[in-house]
């Protein structure tokens, strides 16, 4: 596991690490207590996922076309 606190993962990086807790709680040779560390840092890893993607989709949404489809800017997301 590595040592940055998820709040400051990129998406990949808290992917990543989520993809090798996962896949240590699967192969099940892991102790007790060490599962229900990785399960909490699992927890932790995936809500950052999932904040960085509805993130990510906030700022698809603001992005605004021109008449020819084409990006002219951004509206800010409190105005969606």
């Amino acid at each position: 596991m590595s040592d940055t606190p998820v709040t400051e993962m990129s998406f990949e990086a808290a992917m990543a690490e989520l993809e090798h807790v996962v896949a240590k709680l699967e192969r099940g040779d892991v102790p007790l207590d060490a599962s229900i560390a990785l399960y909490e840092r699992g927890a932790e890893l995936k809500a950052r996922c999932e904040a960085k993607l509805k993130e990510a989709e906030e700022k698809v949404a603001a992005i605004t076309l021109n008449g020819e489809g084409q990006p002219a800017g951004t509206t800010p997301v409190e105005g969606l």
